[in-house]
């Protein structure tokens, strides 16, 4: 299967690309991952996005189309694909669409991880990191430290990042309704988008997704 993945910051898009790609046998390509690895192989494309990025500037969407386009032309995406934070906005999404057709080939679902606004602030903002390891993650709700503002694992201060405050969070997500969410609509348009709740445990909303993503697959 082709799918784009796409959902408001705190949706778990991250985990729940990395589960469903696994039962689908299909690479999880996101932008991050892209840029990456294109800078650490020092890629033509890898140094364009450096200069604009040490620069502080967003980087062009011509550089992250031409990287997804070298990505899903590997020989591991010959027969499917799940991209994750790409597209980002509506003239991303109309050039996926020219760069598939070219291919001969198009996407068969954009699942749509659908979450609360106040449900994303609250996982978000609850978020505490250990200053000695930020592998070491709490969160004040749903996995508090026994201690409060201590790392249960190396007893290290616990603090919250900067981009997880409310206000960050809230800017976050007026970005995402302005820029992202639209491609939802233009998505809806070609009869594409699955929509699923992304509320509960994380292996429940894999099976929703696997379900839905069958659903679609089998033309119900």
């Amino acid at each position: 299967m082709r799918i784009v993945l796409v959902g408001p910051p705190g949706a778990g898009k991250g985990t729940q690309a990395t589960r469903l790609a696994g039962k689908l046998s299909i690479p999880h390509i996101s932008t991050g991952d892209l840029f990456r690895a294109n800078i650490s192989r020092q890629t033509e494309l890898g140094k364009l996005a450096k200069s604009y990025m040490d620069a502080g500037n967003l980087v062009p969407d011509e550089v992250t189309i031409a990287m997804a386009k070298d990505r899903m032309e590997q020989p591991d995406a010959e027969n499917g694909f799940l991209l994750d934070g790409f597209p980002r906005n509506v003239s991303q999404a109309e050039a996926l669409d020219e760069l598939l057709k070219t291919e001969n080939i198009k996407l068969d679902a954009v699942l749509d991880l659908e979450v609360p606004e106040e449900e994303v602030v609250k996982r978000i903002a609850g978020r505490r990191i250990c200053r000695n390891d930020s592998a070491h993650v709490f969160h004040v709700t749903y996995s508090p430290p026994k201690k409060d503002g201590v790392c249960d694992v190396c007893g290290g201060e616990l603090y919250q990042r900067d981009d997880d405050s409310e206000e960050t969070v809230r800017k976050r997500l007026e970005v995402y309704h302005t820029q992202t969410e639209p491609i939802i609509d233009y998505y809806k348009a070609q009869g594409l988008v699955v929509t699923i709740s992304s509320l509960g445990p994380v292996d429940e909303v894999t099976q929703r997704a696997l379900e839905a993503l069958k659903r679609k697959d089998d033309g119900a």
